[in-house]
């Protein structure tokens, strides 16, 4: 069994550890292969940047890339963290930085907050993915007020989770309001008996 590196080691444990600049650029893309930058080529090319807590959908797909801006060969990127305390941004704005600068590219990354993130702005592609790879995606939020009703302790009524990604009953109960990450709470289908996460929707 290989050890893991210390990086890797605090990226799965989400302990917002830093492990310095990432100055390697993807070896599959050579720089002077890839011309001046153009909108759509950055876009594509951010297409391959994964997030580091969900490698099976990419940093656009998650919805956080918010706006491509190229003025010559230099190149703009904002992205709107998924949320203030995320662990995974350093870590992101290096891959994107490494991406486009590999490419030949003057890269920047740029942070806004404002409109905040939201599950909403997921694709319908990076849904089905994360329930391909055995994650709940998000539910569409419900605009305007959310009425809960209220239970008497101990009333035995449980709190009904989303389908389960593996073999789809509605039957499911929630185990923990955090999963691997903050992002994520943990559920157990009652049909198959299999716990799994579910990505919150924010």
């Amino acid at each position: 069994m290989s050890r893991l590196s210390p990086g890797e080691l605090a990226r799965l444990l989400g302990d917002g550890w830093d492990p310095g600049p990432t100055t390697a650029a993807p070896a599959s893309v050579a720089a002077e292969d890839a011309g001046p930058p153009t909108a759509a080529a950055v876009w594509a090319a951010l297409e391959g940047v994964p997030d580091p807590e969900v490698p099976v959908i990419s940093v656009v797909e998650l919805g956080i890339v918010r706006d491509v801006a190229v003025d010559g060969a230099r190149v703009v990127v904002t992205i709107t963290p998924t949320y203030s305390g995320c662990p995974a941004m350093r870590e992101i704005e290096r891959d994107v930085v490494a991406a486009l600068r590999g490419r030949g590219w003057d890269a920047e990354v740029r942070t806004t907050y404002t409109p905040a993130w939201t599950t909403d702005w997921m694709s319908d592609a990076a849904r089905e993915k994360l329930r391909a790879y055995g994650i709940a995606p998000p539910g569409r939020r419900v605009e305007g007020p959310v009425l809960v009703p209220l239970r008497r302790r101990g009333d035995g009524a449980a709190e009904a989770g989303p389908p389960c990604p593996r073999c789809g009953s509605p039957d499911t109960r929630l185990e923990s309001r955090f999963g691997s990450t903050a992002c994520k709470a943990m559920h157990t289908c009652r049909a198959c008996g299999e716990p799994f996460e579910e990505f919150k929707p924010v």
